[in-house]
């Protein structure tokens, strides 16, 4: 019986510094994108006093962005939608800051409250719509940046970003 622990085998991880990762200036893998996101939603300081709602289209402010990847803060008021779309060539993680919104894809809808984070992947596909009587207030990381938004459905076109923001 060997009665070596692990700490007399392999050291105390904490003292050999050259075997920990350098903590990352800038996200780089999924789960680091959803704690990016959950961390400026924590940060109302950070987003609260940018908003503006407009009755006539979503309003939208690009609030980050670093080596392939950009953060956006979008508001909705009641009644207002984005098509179905999905997001080209992005992955990105969608955040409900405040108010709540409805998601439909070709699978359901889903109700997503403040709080709530969906996560997808290149391709996917969905209609985000505030169906209630509130604004609502949400956060949109994308890697690489978001460049195009293909609609999809009855009007299905091919869209710059700039023309469907």
């Amino acid at each position: 019986m060997n009665s070596d622990s692990d700490l007399q085998i392999a050291g105390d991880i904490l003292e050999v510094p050259h075997l920990l990762q350098p903590p990352r200036e800038h996200p780089a893998t999924v789960s680091e994108f959803v704690g990016l996101a959950r961390s400026l939603a924590a940060d109302r300081s950070r987003w609260e006093h940018l908003v503006r709602y407009d009755a006539t289209s979503r309003w939208y402010h690009r609030l980050r962005t670093g080596p392939g990847y950009e953060v956006w803060l979008l508001s909705w008021v009641p009644g207002q939608g984005s098509g179905l779309h999905d997001h080209g060539p992005s992955s990105g993680v969608l955040t409900v800051l405040q108010g709540a919104l409805t998601e439909r894809t070709e699978r359901g809808t889903r109700a997503l409250g403040a709080g709530a984070q969906r996560v997808f992947a290149p391709g996917y596909a969905h209609e985000v719509v505030n169906d209630t009587l509130e604004p609502a207030v949400s956060l949109h990381v994308y890697h690489p940046g978001l460049t195009e938004m293909p609609m999809h459905g009855a009007h299905a076109a091919r869209c710059s970003v700039a023309e469907v923001r």
